[in-house]
């Protein structure tokens, strides 16, 4: 029998061998004990709301007109873009929102389908401090009467606390008249007492009923308050409506975008956050709006 002897250089390629497999053998050991089923498992479809799984499969084809406001002052739709006094970027209820402050505000002109309405909804998120002036939210101007042909706003008053506010919506006929008795007709709406309006996100949208004159508001996705067939409103027309404004009351830009009146010592600004103002040319289902809150609150 011939025995041949191994040379230190081949013992020791044959150990480092041997190391070598073990420990891919301790590996693979290791990694079946570690296995988890549920990694592997298919995730579970998000929850949806009204049948919608996004905000933007809501209506899609009735959105005119949309503020997403994600780095940028235009509606994401004409492409008509504002003009920022004083006003920044934040975090929004998704991507980014518009930043109010002290005397600033965005004013832009009215885009060309929002001229056009007839039956509309409109609906925007803010996160705000408690107000000690009326704070305007956003609204569509007229040049001629104190207030605009739409505002939404919130005022001072003694439901005002640190856990109410007092919602108010403001809606005018026709863009090219004079407030009563000039020929246009207001619809007021509120002031509504809302829950919890400050330093948190809320949803306040707005629809209008051509056929039936008949507005109704909607606070997180619930209505607070309808009125129905305001005698003479109808047809809405907003032809001569120029611009809009976001962050504060019309009267309180510089210049003041109606030639009514200036600036008002009772009225503010927002110096919160506003985002996702969305504008749709018909009216949305209550639980279409529910979806509408409970959607862009979870960011889709």
């Amino acid at each position: 029998m011939i025995i041949k002897i191994l040379d230190m250089k081949t013992i020791k390629n044959i150990f480092m061998a041997g190391v070598t497999a073990a420990a891919i053998v301790f590996t693979i050991s290791s990694c079946k004990k570690g296995f988890d089923a549920k990694t592997y498992a298919p995730k579970k479809p998000l929850p949806m709301f009204d049948g919608y799984a996004n905000t933007k499969d809501i209506e899609a084809a009735s959105l005119v007109a949309y503020w997403p406001f994600s780095g940028t002052l235009a509606d994401s739709l004409s492409s008509t873009t504002g003009v920022a006094t004083g006003t920044s970027f934040s975090t929004g209820t998704k991507g980014q929102a518009l930043q109010g402050a002290n005397n600033g505000y965005v004013v832009s002109n009215v885009p060309a389908a929002v001229k056009a309405l007839h039956s509309f909804t409109i609906s925007t998120w803010v996160n705000m401090p408690q107000n000690t002036n009326a704070l305007g939210i956003f609204g569509i101007a007229s040049t001629l009467n104190f207030w605009g042909n739409f505002d939404i706003f919130f005022d001072t008053g003694t439901d005002n606390t640190a856990t109410s506010g007092i919602l108010k919506v403001h809606v005018f006929n026709n863009a090219a008249k004079l407030d009563a008795p000039g020929g246009g007709v207001n619809a007021w709406e509120g002031g509504y007492k809302v829950l919890n309006p400050w330093n948190t996100w809320i949803n306040i949208a707005v629809t209008y009923n051509d056929a039936t004159s008949t507005v109704i508001v909607y606070y997180n996705g619930k209505s607070v308050g309808t009125n129905s067939n305001v005698t003479g409103f109808a047809p809405l027309d907003w032809s001569q409506a120029k611009q809009m404004v976001f962050g504060t009351l019309q009267f309180q830009t510089m210049p003041s975008l109606t030639t009514n009146t200036g600036s008002q010592p009772w009225a503010g600004f927002l110096t919160g956050k506003l985002d996702q103002v969305r504008i749709y040319s018909k009216v949305l289902t209550s639980s279409q709006l529910d979806a509408v809150y409970n959607l862009e609150k979870a960011g889709r």
